[in-house]
């Protein structure tokens, strides 16, 4: 490989990194994709350049097939379907570098080297699970599958003893290179454990598991990076890795829960009917769109809690138009995005940055927490796991100890929900039934499109 060539990587490299940490943050997000796009492309052209590739044509016909692809899905693709497009991302990173691995397993000749050969297996195993992991992701994310936990006896010990058998023919294939079934056997149990590592977890879960699987996409690249010997994909797979694994800790520190109940504790479930401990019935008072204005009208101070529901409405437009009314008339208007809000990291902020939310109006939980005791009334707009008081209190709950946004010390409280069924914890949310919150049941689009009308009256 030429000096030239390993310079523009090393160029590569920082522009990946400069990409990442501008994606630290909602206000340079933007421009650390524009980074991050900048240094793959330049990798990809110094690469195919080294290579002195005599006919373009097949790679020119993929490049073409798939930037088509990627720009109907770009314009497309619902934001309430972004988190099912990002794990067929992730899915597609593993099932690339499978591809190639296996490809240079066949190109070899000669007397392959041990450590290759090693990584050749790795690469398959993480790349293979990775793929199928994600797709089962997709699936429970799009409705495919049930999004509550899928277990069946016996399923840890049969993911251990799966990784055993996988460490024990990677040592024979290591030995006996030459014997296909090692490897083929390797591909075959890593698509299970894809599956069965999985199935049993939960909806409420699947931000942790979308950040987790990019992670797991970033190491199958660096594996491969090493088994063709190149340096850009050994350090962009290494930061997409290292860069997945610490969003992955976060997301758990919001969840207060370790890394291993998310994927062994098999909590959460599809969402249904609310129902309390006790199976007692609970009675609300439901309010509409002019009571919500009277309230509105006598405020000073508003946050805005978005959620799941908000996408799911493709509401936040209409909800960004109500914002701007409130703060015209001299109100205190705020966002509190909760880490965990909706179906991926980053979810809310990537909603409302859409509507061109300002950011200077998106505040994380930790520095907004304590504005809900002084703020006259919280407007919750689909959200409900991240503002469950049960979070504080019911020890046996699944939510205990995840940190909730503060919304139940505000003086009122509005909630637009569809009904009071539960979240994807499977928790019944007390909120609902508290005497100083409202009610709005509806589309989340429909309820807030009336209150806009009746405060422009």
């Amino acid at each position: 490989m030429s000096t030239f060539t390993n310079w523009v990587y090393l160029l590569s490299a920082i522009l990946f990194i400069l990409g990442l940490k501008n994606l630290s943050s909602p206000k340079t997000a933007r421009r650390g994709n524009t980074l991050a796009m900048l240094a793959m492309l330049t990798a990809i052209v110094v690469t195919l350049l080294d290579q002195r590739i005599l006919d373009f044509s097949f790679i020119i016909a993929g490049l073409i097939i798939g930037a088509t692809i990627g720009a109907i899905g770009a314009k497309k693709v619902q934001m309430t379907d972004m988190p099912q497009m990002v794990a067929l991302f992730n899915g597609l990173g593993g099932g690339a570098s499978t591809l190639v691995a296996t490809s240079e397993y066949f190109q070899m000749t000669g007397e392959p080297q041990a450590n290759i050969l090693a990584t050749i297996m790795l690469s398959i195993f993480i790349g293979t699970l990775t793929f199928t992991g994600s797709i089962i992701a997709f699936a429970k994310l799009h409705g495919i599958m049930k999004g509550s936990p899928i277990t069946f006896p016996g399923q840890k010990i049969f993911n251990g003893l799966a990784i055993i058998a996988v460490i024990v023919l990677t040592i024979l294939f290591v030995q006996d290179p030459g014997c296909l079934p090692y490897l083929i056997a390797v591909l075959l149990i890593s698509m299970v454990v894809g599956v069965t590592s999985v199935i049993p977890i939960g909806g409420a879960d699947m931000p942790v598991v979308i950040s987790l699987l990019n992670s797991y996409s970033g190491l199958a690249a660096a594996a491969t990076g090493f088994v063709i010997s190149n340096n850009v994909l050994i350090i962009s797979g290494a930061l997409v890795g290292a860069s997945g694994i610490i969003l992955t800790k976060i997301m758990c520190v919001a969840m207060n829960r370790s890394l291993a109940n998310v994927l062994f504790a098999a909590v959460g479930s599809d969402g249904g009917s609310a129902s309390g401990a006790s199976g007692e019935q609970k009675q609300v008072t439901r309010y509409t769109a002019e009571d919500a204005v009277v309230m509105l009208d006598n405020a000073q101070s508003v946050i805005i809690v978005p959620g799941y529901g908000l996408a799911v409405a493709q509401a936040q437009h209409v909800l960004q138009e109500l914002a701007q009314i409130l703060a015209q008339r001299g109100m205190d208007v705020k966002y509190a995005i909760h880490p965990v809000a909706g179906r991926m990291p980053g979810h809310m902020n990537v909603l409302l940055a859409e509507a061109n939310v300002s950011y200077d109006l998106l505040y994380e939980m930790e520095s907004i927490n304590d504005d809900f005791k002084n703020t006259d009334i919280v407007l919750v707009i689909g959200a409900n796991d991240v503002t469950n008081p049960v979070a504080r209190t019911k020890k046996e709950s699944a939510l205990f100890g995840m940190p909730i946004l503060n919304v139940d010390q505000a003086r009122s409280v509005m909630v637009v929900k569809r009904s009071l069924s539960v979240g994807f914890a499977g928790e019944d949310n007390p909120l609902f039934y508290d005497d100083k919150t409202m009610m709005l049941f509806g589309d989340a689009k429909k309820m807030v499109t009336e209150i806009v009308q009746n405060l422009k009256k």
